[in-house]
């Protein structure tokens, strides 16, 4: 499984490169307002950095405003994937742009329906939001699943890239259904990292060690 960053911050993205596990980013309006500047010199620092698919996201809610937006941004940067949400609107843009092959990341996924329709308009990636689903009581992982399943019985080429995740668990959920793609804020990337028995193991090497040369 491939693991995306989900941010704007050019700091988070240099502290997780030289782990060598960061394979693209995903960015969205909000994430680029908290970082406020330019968000346009900060994707394409992002494009620079990260050398993988970089998902960035359209304003317009028309289909003709989001067909001209995202052409624009698949000339800016060999890496961009246009990321279109899920709309009546926005299914139309996707087709449009999957046929001139310009990868389109559909997100704003919530139900498997949504997911079937932006697999067979051509999106390169559909991205259920398991985390606002679990936050209505509804079960976002298994969303992943029915996506996953439905993706493999028709052999579509879309890719699951399974967003809003909160925590580790839901990175190994994703993992253990065939999901294609996590992306996850730094500090899921981070916590992928802790356990307090490596910790506790690691200390007590150390002490042994240093005993024995005593």
């Amino acid at each position: 499984m491939k693991f995306f960053v989900d941010t704007g911050s050019i700091k988070d993205i240099e502290s997780l490169m030289p782990l060598g596990i960061v394979d693209g980013v995903t960015t969205n309006p909000t994430l680029m307002a908290k970082e406020g500047g330019d968000p346009r010199k900060i994707i394409k620092q992002i494009c620079q950095l990260v050398k993988g698919p970089v998902s960035a996201e359209v304003i317009a809610t028309d289909a003709p405003g989001m067909i001209a937006e995202g052409r624009d941004w698949a000339a800016f940067d060999e890496h961009i994937v246009v990321k279109v949400p899920f709309t009546r609107e926005g299914v139309k843009a996707v087709k449009t742009l999957a046929d001139e092959g310009i990868k389109v990341n559909v997100t704003l996924c919530f139900s498997p329906t949504q997911a079937l329709i932006a697999a067979k308009v051509g999106a390169s990636y559909i991205s259920p939001f398991i985390g606002r689903l679990d936050d209505i009581a509804t079960d976002g992982m298994g969303l992943v699943q029915q996506i996953v399943d439905i993706y493999r019985n028709y052999d579509y080429a879309t890719e699951v890239l399974v967003a809003s995740v909160r925590g580790p668990m839901h990175v190994v959920e994703a993992a253990r259904m065939g999901a294609d793609i996590c992306t996850c804020p730094a500090s899921v990337i981070e916590a992928c990292f802790k356990h307090p028995l490596t910790d506790i193991g690691l200390e007590k090497f150390l002490k042994d060690w240093a005993a024995a040369k005593k």
